[in-house]
């Protein structure tokens, strides 16, 4: 029997007309230049706080800067503070971190200011986590309040999508990182219509945010390490292997999340929790060093600086050191993200892997590293993939960790997330 040639006809998804997407532009470059300056505003205040609490008063005290009594002193302080916000300012700065992704929730306007001073705090203090998951919440809570105030008829959950794409894009200095995230975002909800209607108004705000971001302050994530040339065999094996190690420690980070969150959550208060946690983490920096302190972009670059300066032992601490205190600063009520530490604890892996076997070039150490930890600890693999390749912007790589993200991602797939719900279990 003979179908219809309707039944014949492909399945595709309808693409929408230009004068459909045209309107949605204006919005998405007001929201992409906000967002990125609300990143740049949070960041500039963090580093100027963090120059005067690790520079300027150690300085005026005549003790060491990274000495161990000051590491203690303020990283307990920034528990002591953030922890006064939390429990007093209004909104009592957002719900609890541990249960917050990229796919950030839409908060009342009346949560953000706390928000954003604990965020400033937590960077300047010493934690480490990084801006992402607070300023992308505040940004989607502020485009929400605005859009709904000032374009009422624009569909409410065009907004959070603005802002998210905005901000990833002037977190990374480029759209491509948010066209990557939000397209793993709509494969997840299905979402009809073409792929690139979409994208068009996330991909506008994205631009828009990156290009206010490089104008301010010309960010780069290149570590500028040994060219490692055309890639052979062993480099592919040294890359499949990093990234499965990688992942596989990641994940024994991922498997503790849960145990370490409900142990701070046993002394019941933001004041004994937080600073707790700052003091555990103080410990911890006694133990690493002052380099596992912060969001850890800076001190990749100090590392790739010179991938020699450092044993394998001491490669090796660092990485087990900031892995664990990213894990307890998620767990305790530090309001941040988690890729930037971890873009830290594969960096140090893959120089650990360099210094244990001289064939493993450092930048295949370090992109394969990375990928591996990124894929654990955000499940997202299209940023994953994008944040490894970038660290070494060599061409060459992006095959070596096409083939090498396939194994580490069966390692990782149906595993549990280094997000929980609120009644404490882990996402998957």
């Amino acid at each position: 029997m003979v179908q219809d040639s309707e039944d014949q006809a492909p399945s595709v998804r309808p693409s929408t007309p230009a004068r459909a997407l045209l309107p949605s532009i204006l919005p998405a470059v007001v929201v992409g230049v906000i967002s990125s300056l609300i990143l740049v505003g949070v960041e500039v205040a963090a580093e100027q706080l963090q120059d005067v609490l690790w520079e300027t008063v150690p300085d005026a005290l005549g003790v060491g800067r990274y000495s161990v009594a000051w590491m203690f002193a303020v990283l307990f302080a920034t528990g002591v503070a953030v922890g006064l916000v939390v429990w007093k300012v209004p909104g009592h700065a957002g719900p609890d971190p541990a249960t917050v992704g990229l796919d950030a929730p839409v908060l009342p306007p009346l949560v953000l200011p706390g928000l954003v001073l604990v965020t400033a705090l937590m960077l300047a203090g010493g934690p480490s986590l990084g801006p992402e998951n607070p300023v992308i919440t505040v940004n989607v809570g502020l485009a929400a309040w605005l859009g709904g105030r000032f374009v009422p008829r624009a569909p409410g959950r065009i907004w959070p999508a603005l802002a998210e794409a905005a901000t990833i894009g002037a977190l990374f200095g480029t759209p491509v990182a948010a066209a990557l995230a939000i397209s793993e975002l709509l494969a997840r909800q299905e979402s009809r219509g073409a792929l690139w209607d979409n994208l068009f108004a996330p991909l506008t705000a994205a631009a828009a945010g990156s290009l206010t971001i490089t104008l301010l302050d010309h960010p780069s994530f290149a570590l500028n390490l040994p060219s490692f040339g055309r890639a052979g065999w062993s480099d592919l094996l040294a890359a499949v292997v990093v990234a499965a190690v990688g992942a596989l420690l990641a994940l024994c980070a991922v498997r503790a999340f849960p145990y370490v969150h409900a142990a701070f959550r046993r002394l019941g208060h933001p004041m004994l929790m937080l600073p707790a946690g700052g003091l555990v983490l103080g410990a911890l920096a006694a133990l690493g060093g002052h380099l596992t302190l912060f969001k850890g972009l800076d001190e990749i670059v100090t590392l790739a600086h010179d991938p020699d300066g450092w044993s394998a032992g001491e490669f090796a601490v660092m990485t087990v050191v900031k892995l664990a205190a990213l894990v307890v600063a998620a767990s305790c009520g530090f309001r941040g993200g988690r890729i930037f530490p971890a873009v830290f604890v594969g960096t140090a892996l893959g120089l650990c892997a360099h210094a244990l076997v001289s064939g493993v070039h450092p930048s295949v150490g370090v992109s394969a590293g990375v990928l591996g930890v990124l894929l654990a600890i955000t499940r997202q693999g299209w940023i994953s993939l994008f944040v490894a390749a970038v660290l070494v912007a060599e061409p060459g790589i992006i095959a070596l960790l096409c083939i090498a993200s396939l194994p580490a991602w069966l390692l990782v797939t149906g595993r549990p997330q280094m997000q929980l719900r609120k009644d404490g279990t882990s996402v998957r």
